[in-house]
């Protein structure tokens, strides 16, 4: 049986590593996240592509992006195997809770309420001000809805593993 508390908890703390680390970057290099997943396309067409350098940034970026939301995952995952010994659905369950309270966090405070509708200075790229992608709500929520069926197969991929290791460590 999924462990509600555990699945809040270790959510809440990944979901503050992500959305800490994801502001750090657009507050000090906004440029990183200048990619059509990331920027409506009326701001996209206005801002100039990313130099070599700033490409190269963005690739390094990703490690600990995905090292908060893959292995976040993995660990919270295997910690819920190890005091429950649940099996595929209920860990599968908790895996796929966990990615979505990040995802849902994302969209709501960073997407929703910072990025279109407080749209303070920093967020706005030079020569955009006032563009309409800035309030375009539908824009963000799309873009996490494309990425919903890899977090359903990445849930199931976690469960899978941690039985795995489980089994391969004889636990």
């Amino acid at each position: 049986m999924l462990d509600l508390n555990k699945t809040l908890m270790d959510g809440g703390i990944l979901t503050a590593a992500f959305l800490t680390l994801v502001l750090i970057i657009a507050y000090f290099k906004p440029r990183l996240f200048a990619n059509k997943e990331d920027l409506p396309a009326d701001i996209l067409a206005a801002v100039p592509p990313k130099t070599e350098a700033e490409k190269r940034q963005a690739k390094l970026l990703q490690f600990p992006i995905f090292l908060i939301l893959i292995g976040g995952m993995l660990v919270s995952t295997y910690s819920f195997y190890t005091q429950s010994g649940a099996g595929f659905f209920p860990l599968f369950t908790h895996a796929l809770a966990i990615i979505l309270i990040i995802s849902v966090s994302d969209l709501v405070l960073v997407d929703w309420l910072l990025l279109n509708t407080i749209t303070p200075k920093w967020v706005v790229f030079p020569g955009t001000e006032g563009f309409a992608g800035y309030k375009d709500y539908g824009f963000h929520l799309r873009a996490h809805l494309r990425v919903l069926p890899a977090q359903v197969l990445g849930a199931a991929l976690t469960a899978g593993l941690v039985l795995l290791a489980a089994w391969v460590l004889g636990g």
